[in-house]
């Protein structure tokens, strides 16, 4: 799944103006914008993993810290991935804790951008 998100990505092209590059998917505008007149807290996640597929990580940073590391996460998943295909006996359920605490991490890291955004 990771690997179908990042060539998705990769197909894209990143919004100039840091958000709004899912409408190429055919989705809708962010509702949180069009009522609220606020970003949501992924507003310019799918423009960041686009930069960040296209190699221009600091914008990447810039439109959504979160995507970004989310993007870097999901290369990660994608290399465990192959090594688990070639070799099934990798004990990936040892990174369990590991994985959980980089998700809240992100998470946490993604409503915080998300409050600096608001208030500048």
């Amino acid at each position: 799944m990771p690997l179908c998100l990042l060539i998705t990505a990769s197909q894209l092209r990143p919004s100039e103006q840091g958000l709004g590059t899912h409408q190429q998917l055919g989705l809708p505008p962010c509702s949180s914008r069009i009522i609220f007149g606020i970003r949501c807290p992924a507003c310019g996640m799918t423009t960041s993993w686009s930069h960040f597929t296209h190699g221009h990580w600091w914008q990447s940073v810039q439109a959504n810290v979160g995507g970004f590391l989310l993007a870097i996460v999901a290369c990660m998943v994608v290399l465990v991935s192959a090594a688990c295909f070639i070799n099934p006996r990798l004990d990936v359920m040892r990174y369990q804790k590991s994985a959980a605490i980089t998700g809240l991490a992100i998470a946490l890291i993604t409503l915080c951008d998300w409050l600096v955004r608001l208030y500048r």
